[in-house]
């Protein structure tokens, strides 16, 4: 069910959202250039590895300038880049990662490879026995201001707790959350 459901929210989402993502790319190849999408490694469902995709808000080899993470004022960050960030637009392109079976509307955060080593192996198995999402319950309640052990707890409660119920909460709770506090 909650397959169907990403699906068909993913289709519409994108549907009514093309002039967004049109607009965004524009803007983006604009100020920047080509290309505007950014395809990360990630780590997914049973620890399976795939492409990320979001629109590019940070200088073209900004992977080689810093870490995997993002400080509030990453100079690597472009002009526009800071407002797709704030406005969480820049996550939208993940519609197509939904569409892949990749991710889920709702679950945790898709990890970097690096990431790995800040979890124990029960933990980080637990944490890849549910499709990871393009929101989840650390970012509805922090957005990305919570320590690497908030978001942990709130990651794991999730994967313990999931239900369509909790993941319309979590949709609520993010969307009130759009207003750009706690984005970087």
């Amino acid at each position: 069910m909650k397959r169907l459901m990403d699906v068909l929210i993913a289709l519409i989402a994108l549907l009514v959202l093309s002039p967004l993502l049109l607009v965004a790319a524009a803007v983006i190849a604009v100020e920047s250039g080509a290309p505007v999408l950014f395809r990360q490694t990630r780590i997914g469902l049973s620890g399976r590895e795939f492409g990320m995709f979001k629109f590019r808000s940070m200088v073209k080899n900004a992977a080689s300038l810093g870490p995997y993470f993002t400080a509030e004022n990453d100079p690597r960050i472009t002009r526009v880049g800071r407002f797709l960030r704030r406005t969480s637009i820049d996550e939208l392109p993940q519609l197509i990662n939904v569409l892949l079976g990749d991710m889920s509307l709702v679950g945790p955060r898709p990890d970097v490879p690096a990431q790995r080593g800040l979890y124990s192996e029960a933990d980080w198995a637990q944490r890849c026995s549910v499709r990871p999402g393009i929101t989840g319950l650390a970012q509805a309640l922090y957005r990305s201001e919570s320590t690497e052990a908030q978001r942990l707890e709130a990651d794991l409660r999730y994967t313990r707790e999931h239900s369509l119920w909790l993941d319309i909460k979590i949709c609520w709770w993010t969307f009130r959350r759009l207003s750009g506090k706690g984005a970087n």
